[in-house]
């Protein structure tokens, strides 16, 4: 998700708080897991390494505040590489820099190249102290990687063009909304459009191993001469042109606060069907040079003041549900939210069920989807 991004543990308070894993050598060999460590004794090792590599994370997205809030709490520096790289460019990097000062330390991957990195041996298990919270479908069951944040998608509905506001998916088919509904491309080539028809297929009777119902709608849509296939932007979203945006929550969000004021509009999260999320995981190199550093850092994105930063971006923190139970999401963060509660119902896809129903798209999207 590229540009997409207090405490009752006092879990970065400097307590005496437990963590899931033990102290590992610098280069992280050895068992994988031992005696907990104290946090005071995981912060003096980590400060003792100094620098913090991070590699593909945005300074002008969420992770800019995370990084400099990290660095002046512990007093320690953090190297942003790559801050506009992907995923397969951070597998690289701890291939081709192994043994270098300049290596990174802590990963932030799409989930299919955190699997492609395990079965290559490029990530060390580490279990955060809230790694109990994390659900077993998006992370590794030894710690080499744990799902962070999600997305889901939203309509985001142009009040200056749209008369009554869309509630469901089903709603989108009434003939108020002809030729509004539009989302970010053509769901063969791109992401946040095919997550679309997955959440529509999870609407209409279908499941993560039947997106087809998904496309059917989306038939039914064009049929009725509702569905725009124009790609949505912040420029045909503001003129009209899609008023009403299928589209990732964190962007539709963004926009709807940027344009306060100017051009009103509000986000909907459909009533019908579980959101469906799609998420990026965090993981630590094998080869990290400043290990501690590494594992310190994600104790920080794990803990309720890291989540809160991804929420502060829009990008919901994957412990959000249970965060939301223990009521330490501050009440100014759920106002400016379009349906707390429905987050908790977020449904992720296995990599097998996703490639399966790419493949179903690119075989029955041309000939059911008639514009």
């Amino acid at each position: 998700m590229a540009s997409f991004s207090i405490s009752r543990r006092a879990l970065l308070g400097g307590g005496s708080l437990a963590l899931g894993a033990a102290l590992l050598n610098p280069r992280m060999s050895g068992p994988a897991f031992a005696s907990p460590a104290p946090l005071a004794d995981l912060v003096a090792a980590a400060q003792r390494e100094k620098v913090l590599n991070t590699i593909a994370l945005s300074p002008n997205w969420v992770f800019g505040k995370l990084m400099t809030d990290f660095a002046a709490q512990y007093g320690v520096e953090v190297n942003p590489t790559n801050p506009e790289g992907s995923s397969a460019e951070e597998l690289q990097a701890i291939r081709s820099l192994k043994g270098q000062d300049r290596a990174p330390d802590s990963l932030d991957l799409a989930p299919s190249f955190a699997r492609q990195a395990v079965s290559e041996g490029l990530l060390a298990p580490y279990k955060v102290a809230t790694f109990g919270e994390i659900p077993d479908s998006v992370k590794d069951a030894d710690g080499r990687f744990t799902g962070c944040y999600y997305g889901i998608i939203s309509f985001a509905v142009n009040k200056a063009v749209v008369g009554t506001v869309p509630q469901s998916w089903a709603d989108l088919l009434k003939a108020d909304y002809r030729g509004m509904v539009a989302m970010g491309g053509n769901p063969m080539r791109d992401g946040s459009a095919f997550a679309a028809v997955m959440a529509a297929s999870l609407a209409n009777g279908g499941s993560f191993d039947d997106i087809t119902p998904g496309v059917e709608f989306f038939a039914r849509l064009a049929a009725a001469g509702n569905y725009n296939p124009a790609q949505t932007d912040k420029g045909t979203m503001v003129s009209g042109q899609t008023p009403i945006a299928l589209r990732w929550d964190y962007l539709n969000l963004t926009i709807r606060d940027e344009e306060a004021g100017r051009t009103p509009f509000e986000v909907i999260v459909p009533k019908d069907g579980a959101p469906f999320g799609n998420y990026y995981v965090q993981g630590i190199s094998a080869f990290a040079p400043h290990p501690n550093l590494a594992r310190l850092w994600q104790e920080f994105l794990f803990s309720d003041e890291g989540q809160l930063g991804f929420l502060a971006g829009y990008a919901h923190p994957m412990r959000f549900g249970s965060m939301l139970d223990q009521g330490v999401v501050p009440k100014a963060i759920l106002d400016r939210l379009p349906s707390p509660e429905a987050y908790k119902q977020v449904r992720f896809a296995s990599q097998a069920q996703l490639d399966k129903a790419k493949q179903v798209v690119a075989d029955l999207w041309p000939k059911e989807v008639r514009i």
